[in-house]
């Protein structure tokens, strides 16, 4: 037994979990958050506001490779979404919370 698992038993305390994010998430507003690291589908994951700490809880529709993006909020077809803040670029599908963001259904707002 770990010195900090037997001075946990010891004392009576109990030990804390602290729940990790899988995401980050820039501004408040924003539709996307980016991976911090995989994430599998059908996983409960938690993102993180980088402008307050807030978090928010979101269940993943699919496999989301780190450094890509999940979707946020529900969107219809050619909405824009927006990313620090600001509108990166249009959906070219609709979007559930949770799913899978990156070429296939989203066009940048660039061109």
């Amino acid at each position: 037994m770990a010195q900090n698992e037997h001075s946990a038993i010891a004392t009576g305390e109990k030990e804390k979990h602290v729940a990790v994010h899988k995401f980050l998430i820039h501004h408040k507003g924003d539709q996307v958050g980016v991976a911090t690291s995989d994430i599998k589908e059908g996983e409960k994951v938690i993102g993180v506001f980088m402008d307050d700490n807030s978090s928010i809880e979101v269940v993943a529709n699919g496999d989301i490779p780190l450094g890509h993006k999940i979707a946020l909020e529900n969107l219809a077809t050619n909405e824009p979404v927006l990313k620090y803040g600001v509108p990166i670029g249009l959906t070219t599908t609709e979007w559930q919370v949770g799913d899978y963001v990156h070429t296939h259904n989203i066009k940048t707002a660039r061109w």
